[in-house]
């Protein structure tokens, strides 16, 4: 004989499966409850976090390879972005330090994975 759970347990369950996803409304999204977004700062970051996450939202192709591939580019522009403000921004040595190499460092993985794609014709 099988045994299922109780309707209320299997409720349960699937609603607790669905919060794992979620996601914090828009407007707390951006601001983590940090300054207003009037700061040059917030809005450098949230501006860069906006134009990274449109620009993931890739049209995959089941293709493991080539969906990480473009997918990672943008995330990659994502770092050199976010870098880029804590160098105009920051004055901590070594973050300063930490964000010039981050640049370095994603700016050449996004040119080999233009590279791969180009050479696939993706």
């Amino acid at each position: 004989m099988k045994l299922f759970p109780p309707p209320w347990l299997a409720a349960i369950a699937f609603a607790a499966s669905g919060m794992a996803h979620a996601q914090p409304p828009a407007a707390e999204h951006h601001h983590y409850g940090a300054a207003p977004a009037a700061d040059p700062v917030v809005r450098a970051y949230q501006q860069a976090n906006d134009r990274m996450h449109a620009d993931m939202a890739i049209g995959f192709t089941g293709d493991a390879d080539v969906d990480f591939m473009r997918g990672m580019i943008p995330h990659h522009q994502g770092a050199i972005d976010m870098a880029r403000v804590a160098l105009e921004h920051g004055k901590d040595p070594e973050v300063r330090k930490l964000a010039r190499e981050v640049i370095a460092a994603q700016q050449k993985e996004i040119r080999k994975m233009r590279e791969w794609l180009a050479a696939r014709g993706k």
